[in-house]
């Protein structure tokens, strides 16, 4: 499967060190939205990525990936230290050029 450089950044990237690369792979204005909150902007969204990476130690690896419109969808399974675990979810992809524009978790 072959995934847009921003979209194979963002599962790509291990944190704490791929943090700054994570970030530049969104958008000025660019919004994700997990768990019931939003997150707008690249350093909230590194924020955000930074803090559930520690609390949930998780990772996602890509199954396969789908146009829907103006999204990439790519489902994933995601392991970690939550309840569930592992779980098949899906990441709503929004692209302009070479930046995530959005980004839903679901």
């Amino acid at each position: 499967m072959i995934l847009p450089d921003p979209i194979r950044i963002y599962f790509d990237a291990r944190a704490p060190q791929d943090g700054a690369a994570l970030a530049a792979a969104f958008a000025p204005d660019a919004v994700v939205r997990d768990e019931g909150q939003s997150y707008h902007g690249p350093q909230a969204i590194r924020d955000w990525w930074s803090a559930a990476k520690a609390k949930y130690r998780h990772h996602a690896d890509p199954i396969d990936a789908t146009q829907s419109g103006d999204k990439t969808v790519v489902r994933a399974t995601v392991t970690g230290d939550f309840p569930g675990s592992p779980a098949t979810l899906s990441f709503s992809f929004g692209l302009s050029g070479d930046r995530i524009t959005s980004l839903e978790i679901g």
